[in-house]
Formats: C-alpha cells, sequence, structure tokens
C-alpha cells in the first residue's frame, strides 16, 4: 500500500534520540472499539512506553489511549497492556535479539494503514549520554551548513 492510505496517530519521537534504532517491524494492535475511536481522534501518547514478550506473545506496556468522552459506559482503562499481533516465526526472531544484551522493543509509532490501527516497534539499544551529544553536535552542524548553502544561491 501506498503512504497516502497511511493516517498517523502519534509518534515517539524521543525514542529516537535516547534509542539507536537498528529495525523497525510493523504489528497489528488488539483494541477495544472505544479505543480506536480514541485513536482516531489522535488522543494517544506513546512517551515511556515499552514492549515485553510474556508467554510467547509480545505485549505493548505505559502506552496511553485517552479514554473515549462520548462512550457512556464500558470505557477503556487508559494504561491497559495490549497485546501486538505479530507472525510466529517474527516473534521467535524477535525473542533471539531480545534475549542479546541491551536490546529491547520500543514503540515508534501509531497509525491507521487500510482502515486498521498498526503501530510501529523498534528493536532498540540505548544511547549513552556522549551518544546524544555527538547527535546533536552533527544535526546543528549540517542545519548551519544548509544555511550557508542557502545563503550562497
Amino acid at each position: 500500500m501506498d503512504d497516502s492510505h497511511i493516517k498517523i496517530v502519534t509518534k515517539n519521537r524521543k525514542a529516537w534520540h535516547d534509542y539507536t534504532i537498528e529495525e523497525e517491524i510493523e504489528a497489528g494492535m488488539v483494541l477495544l472499539g472505544t479505543e480506536v475511536k480514541s485513536l482516531r481522534s489522535g488522543m494517544a501518547n506513546l512517551k515511556d512506553s515499552y514492549g515485553k514478550l510474556q508467554n510467547g506473545e509480545l505485549f505493548v506496556h505505559q502506552m496511553h489511549i485517552s479514554p473515549y468522552p462520548f462512550a457512556y459506559y464500558d470505557n477503556h482503562d487508559p494504561f491497559r497492556t495490549r497485546k501486538l499481533l505479530l507472525h510466529q516465526s517474527e516473534l521467535k526472531r524477535l525473542e533471539a535479539k531480545i534475549r542479546t544484551k541491551g536490546v529491547s522493543v520500543i514503540p515508534l509509532k501509531v497509525y491507521f494503514k487500510g482502515g486498521k490501527a498498526k503501530i510501529t516497534i523498534g528493536l532498540a539499544k540505548g544511547k549513552h549520554k556522549y551518544d546524544k551529544r555527538e547527535a546533536i553536535k552533527s544535526r546543528e552542524m549540517d542545519r548551519e551548513m544548509d544555511r550557508i548553502k542557502k545563503r550562497n544561491y
């Protein structure tokens, strides 16, 4: 599918700052009706969320989806643990990589693709403080070079 059918709900911008993302994987999510309606309204937050393998299944923890304001009863818990849908072979490959030292699963973005809610998770390694400073420094240098090029033309 092309990108015109994708509606991004939320991104985890801090993940790119705090982690080195080695691989991205698209997964489906098991959601309740009120959660889908809240997502369509853009009421979600991935801050401090993480993925965890339990009994051969992948779950996302601490992902905040606000309660749907127009639901009179049976609204969902905002921080409910949500199951991610992956093929068995993907889960086994993920499990092998997670066992390696320092690799964790971080949700990167939530979006709708073809009417279905999807999540992109990343296999990530934490950055040290000096790595973060180096990334900021190189980004600033790139911006400065772009400014100089723009000024010269």
